[in-house]
């Protein structure tokens, strides 16, 4: 399983560096925004996924990193570079204190409580008077990374944008794949028991959700630089929605299922987008069939289908005709 998991990667890792040489075939701005999202919904599933917790206002996060970044990068002309780093580490800060507030609950009112903050976090910058309010913060500079690569270079732009995913979904491989991951699911699978073994169960939610919440505020970041714009859309509790779904489709009990989700839904809802309003009756029908189709979700499916036939036949029962030569009743 491992070998075909490794060959399927080296495929997709070299697809993914062949996008901005096949402008006739797919579009590379489309791709960047498939990859944020793939991230928001990779960093999303630590807490349903790995904790066994429902955010329902995770867009709170990703909107707050777009427009932290740009806000400073285009009002204060802060380095586009640190202008991201700023929006996941305010992301970060926004989760800790969200995630503290929330874990005092569990179950449907620890979502409600997610959801309820995340539409204060939506209205504040509706409100506010920096923000741009309907119109969002356009106009957003590109800038220059590292003060050496020009971003205004869609090519450029493209392989930092990779680069930068690439090292999110690798701090999250190495969450889930650490003695912090393991805790993480043992507060999912039994929580009073990780608790009666002494682990400060507290404690570890509020860091995953701190830790969720800085890379969804990267990936918000990411997306407010590539399409220079900062919009209500980011934060607004549809998002949320459209993260469970990917992560559901995709396969939440998997480490980068929910990028096989995000790639889905953002591949519908570009190609789908001559359809209208009919997008979302689509997009509906298709998680539904795989649902139904693939109840782990695609690449949990896929991985179940792979283990069952690694796995050696446990039957080793010979049945043979007894030897009935000495017996006294023998023939």
């Amino acid at each position: 399983m491992r070998r075909w998991l490794l060959v399927l990667s080296t495929i997709g890792l070299a697809a993914l560096l062949l996008v901005p040489f096949m402008p006739s075939l797919v579009y590379d701005i489309f791709v960047m925004k498939a990859l944020c999202f793939v991230l928001f919904a990779c960093a999303f599933n630590l807490l349903l996924g790995h904790t066994g917790i429902l955010s329902f206002g995770h867009a709170a996060f990703f909107g707050t990193g777009a427009y932290v970044t740009g806000q400073l990068v285009k009002e204060y002309g802060v380095p586009t570079d640190l202008g991201i780093l700023a929006g996941g580490l305010v992301a970060a800060l926004l989760g800790a204190v969200i995630g503290a507030l929330a874990i005092r609950r569990s179950g449907i009112y620890l979502a409600m409580i997610t959801l309820a903050m995340s539409q204060l976090v939506y209205f504040f910058f509706l409100q506010a008077p920096f923000t741009g309010a309907e119109d969002g913060l356009q106009r957003i500079p590109r800038g220059v990374f590292l003060g050496i690569i020009d971003l205004r270079n869609d090519t450029a732009l493209y392989y930092v944008v990779l680069a930068i995913i690439g090292a999110g979904l690798w701090v999250i491989w190495r969450t889930v794949n650490s003695p912090f991951g393991h805790v993480l699911r043992a507060i999912r699978e039994h929580e009073p028991r990780a608790v009666s073994l002494g682990y400060p169960v507290a404690r570890y939610k509020v860091m995953v959700f701190t830790i969720s919440a800085g890379l969804s505020g990267i990936a918000g970041s990411l997306k407010a630089i590539i399409f220079q714009l900062a919009a209500l859309s980011d934060v607004h509790w549809h998002t949320s929605g459209d993260v469970i779904l990917m992560t559901l489709l995709g396969g939440m009990n998997t480490i980068f299922g929910p990028a096989v989700g995000a790639a889905i839904i953002s591949t519908l809802g570009h190609y789908l987008d001559p359809f209208g309003g009919w997008v979302t009756v689509i997009t509906g029908v298709v998680f539904m069939t795989c649902i139904l189709v693939f109840r782990r979700g695609v690449l949990g499916q896929i991985e179940q289908r792979f283990q069952h036939r690694s796995e050696p036949s446990t039957s080793t029962e010979v049945h043979a005709e007894p030897d009935t030569s000495n017996s006294p009743n023998g023939a």
